[in-house]
């Protein structure tokens, strides 16, 4: 861990302990019980984490119809995902426009705040802290401890989604299934809406080639590589919008890869793995998009147990291949081509 790291992960525990000194809850609260009325979530910040929270809305959602969910965000990217979704009330940004933000939230009492990380985060702690609500829910840690009336403790690495879905637990919820993992309906452009007009359900490959994070990329050749090695199949590739001209790279020299339009927001993406007949991707928000309509998935990741555990794949059909390093590129090229003919074998055994 970097010099900077390790001053910033002391500042987080040494903020901790004074918000639960100024902070702590005046009493134990008994365990919530009934049917709440309202409760306050506070979104993570990014794309995955936003998909794996979708299971417990929706599910909130079922179990409650009159339920108000009200998501607090940090983000724009993220504001704007739950502002798409029908299942939220109300989305406010908890760094921009305070006056809604202290008008639609800070002046009320809610049934129940949630707060999904199990780790100090200084945001979320004064969110936490600020917003009032009769019962007030996070999962354990020391830094924790007084701020809440509920803490949840669960396994170390549980998968995010049963992290987020333990919520119903310690309500008291007796819910059936889960709901999947959704992405909120969002506009699709023209050229989006006509290329998914043209491509046949189950028929091709997906390969995302963006990453998230340091040493999740792979290179061209190897890319490359693995089209070639398929010359009966037909691929589309995906990426970020920055990284458009490498996309295009990819697409021009290979005859059975399909040139796709450069996506337009996350819900464009979804569109097009949903018809995929499997993806190949690294550990990115794809993992989980692709989990949204149970796409099949060879994902790519790297020497770092919390990425695959906490937030691996939900796809029914899934293969995960671990570098041997912290870099992606790493991995052996035989190990991808070998795992893209096993679950093509697969799939074809249950046509």
């Amino acid at each position: 861990m970097s010099a900077k790291k390790k001053d910033h992960t002391r500042f987080r525990k040494n903020f901790a302990r004074t918000l639960q000194v100024i902070g702590k809850r005046p009493h134990t609260q008994p365990l919530f019980h009934g049917n709440p009325e309202s409760i306050v979530i506070l979104a993570r910040e990014c794309y995955g984490d936003c998909i794996l929270l979708t299971p417990l809305i929706g599910t909130l959602r079922r179990e409650y119809p009159e339920l108000s969910i009200y998501i607090i965000a940090f983000s724009k990217i993220i504001f704007n995902f739950f502002s798409a979704d029908p299942n939220v009330t109300e989305v406010y940004h908890a760094k921009r426009n305070m006056k809604r933000y202290y008008k639609g939230i800070l002046s009320k009492k809610f049934d129940l705040l949630f707060n999904p990380k199990d780790h100090p985060s200084t945001h979320f702690l004064i969110q936490s802290l600020l917003i009032r609500a009769r019962h007030k829910i996070g999962h354990f840690n020391p830094h924790h401890e007084g701020l809440f009336d509920q803490l949840i403790t669960l396994e170390p690495n549980t998968h995010e989604s049963a992290k987020n879905l333990s919520l119903l637990s310690a309500i008291g919820s007796t819910t059936g299934e889960p709901c999947r993992p959704y992405l909120p309906p969002m506009p699709v452009c023209t050229a989006t809406a006509s290329f998914l007009k043209t491509i046949q359900p189950g028929k091709y490959i997906g390969i995302n080639i963006s990453a998230g994070h340091i040493g999740g990329h792979r290179t061209h050749e190897q890319w490359s590589q693995l089209i070639k090695s398929f010359t009966d199949e037909t691929f589309i590739i995906l990426s970020a919008p920055k990284e458009l001209e490498e996309k295009r790279k990819l697409e021009q020299p290979h005859p059975n890869v399909l040139q796709s339009p450069s996506t337009q927001n996350i819900y464009e993406v979804g569109e097009i793995v949903k018809k995929l007949k499997l993806l190949i991707t690294p550990d990115t928000s794809l993992v989980h998009i692709a989990a949204c309509s149970d796409t099949p998935i060879i994902a790519l990741y790297r020497q770092h147990l919390a990425d695959r555990t906490q937030f691996g794949p939900l796809s029914t059909l899934q293969d995960i291949i671990i570098s041997p390093t912290p870099d992606i590129i790493d991995i052996d090229p035989k190990q991808v081509t070998a795992a893209l003919h096993n679950l093509l074998e697969v799939l074809s055994a249950k046509c």
